[in-house]
């Protein structure tokens, strides 16, 4: 079983979503004690946003200079790191009602026509069947029900292009109101952490 752990939250040692993604893939390890993971920090290790020239270089990157040419390879490596994976387990703390910039940048380097999905006469179709989707997410308010739902791009959003990829199943670990207080931050974290130690969305993960 192959796992693939990533974290896009920015503030390190204080990030809730990194302190949930680290419960989900030791409690994997605990469960498949074969599965290998793969640790990418889309934070410390930043990679470029998305260009018209890394989109137009060519597959083998002849006559491609030196930065541009790694940038593209970077690109492809987490490609074939998610492709690699049964399981993805992904930090995406709620930014302005979206994901973190460093998470979208690696989304972007995902969608690959012909690798993840591709066209076809009856419409778009994913490539990336047979997948599960774990996602640690944290906001500082409540966005999953009430007026303040449809604010949320960021859980939606994922749901969405993961779909597109052909992943339907797709988990959430979800902790809000982490900015209400400090006791509502207490409660959203023991409830996610209680979730992920009961096995309740890790269940399918195999």
């Amino acid at each position: 079983m192959n796992v693939l752990h990533i974290d896009s939250g920015i503030l390190g040692d204080h990030s809730v979503s990194r302190r949930l993604t680290a419960a989900i893939a030791n409690q994997i390890k605990a469960d498949r004690p074969d599965a290998k993971v793969t640790y990418r920090d889309l934070a410390t290790s930043q990679i470029p946003h998305l260009t018209g020239a890394q989109i137009m270089a060519p597959a083998d990157l002849a006559g491609v200079d030196a930065s541009l040419a790694a940038e593209v390879k970077i690109g492809r490596e987490m490609l074939e790191e998610f492709l690699a994976a049964d399981t993805i387990v992904v930090g995406a703390p709620m930014y302005n009602f979206s994901i973190p910039s460093q998470l979208k940048a690696w989304i972007d380097r995902l969608a690959v026509n012909g690798k993840t999905f591709r066209y076809t006469e009856s419409g778009p179709e994913g490539l990336a069947k047979g997948k599960k989707v774990i996602v640690a997410s944290t906001r500082g308010g409540h966005y999953s029900a009430g007026p303040a739902s449809a604010m949320d791009h960021q859980e939606a959003y994922l749901k969405t292009v993961f779909g597109f990829f052909g992943i339907t199943d797709v988990e959430f670990v979800r902790a809000e109101g982490l900015n209400l207080s400090a006791d509502s931050k207490q409660v959203a974290i023991a409830e996610a952490e209680k979730t992920i130690a009961e096995g309740t969305v890790l269940r399918l993960a195999s």
